[in-house]
């Protein structure tokens, strides 16, 4: 399922050509306007939970982690029994991780900080391949559009915690990729990355709200 974020260019056209080909294969959800990376995300898992998916998750589009990856982390949480499997970008010997050193560091900051506002010790919040099993807490989680365009990946994981029937921690499981690229060309600015911050504090702010009425 490609989400297309409403844009303006032969985006949309390209995706049409692609689901011609393999009508069995590939479906295409266009949204009206520009709305951002979390909105898309949203929208688009939404259609997966719809159509009858007991698994749903999202990749980014330039393919930074690669399709056998992004294969092997859903196998993951099919047949892991796990609620939440996140790919995590981790730079061991052995594993393919080509990352530049600002992203990498900045994206530690962020992770610190993040960690910190979910109370749970994830490593790397903000790579973009993860999959969910589809439960009530997953189907709740998705019902109102998040806060952050950028940030949303903390916040979704924040509303699994704090959902009315929360995602357990025991059903979270992080796996380090064997292979991610840094893909030239990304739309996150340095004042989108700084806008990312500022909005942990909102994400702070609403799950001390849904922790207050878990209470």
């Amino acid at each position: 399922l490609f989400v297309n974020d409403g844009s303006t260019d032969s985006t949309l056209e390209l995706l049409d050509r692609i689901r011609a080909k393999h009508p069995d294969k590939v479906s295409v959800l266009s949204l009206e306007q520009n709305s951002g990376k979390g909105e898309a995300v949203r929208r688009g898992l939404l259609q997966a939970v719809a159509a009858g998916a007991s698994v749903v998750g999202f990749a980014d589009a330039d393919f930074a982690t690669p399709d056998l990856e992004i294969f092997r982390l859903a196998r993951i949480c099919r047949d892991s029994g796990c609620e939440v499997v996140l790919g995590s970008r981790v730079k061991l010997l052995g594993l393919d991780i080509q990352r530049r050193l600002a992203r990498h560091y900045t994206g530690r900051v962020f992770a610190t900080f993040a960690s910190l506002v979910l109370r749970l010790p994830i490593y790397d919040t903000q790579c973009g391949a993860k999959f969910f099993r589809v439960t009530p807490a997953l189907r709740e989680s998705l019902s109102v559009p998040f806060n952050s365009r950028w940030a949303f990946d903390v916040e979704l994981i924040g509303r699994l915690l704090t959902a009315p029937e929360p995602a357990v921690l025991a059903g979270f499981k992080e796996v380090p990729l064997k292979r991610w690229v840094d893909v030239r060309g990304s739309k996150l600015s340095l004042p989108a990355m700084i806008k990312a911050v500022l909005d942990l504090f909102t994400i702070h702010l609403a799950l001390k709200r849904r922790r207050r009425m878990i209470r």
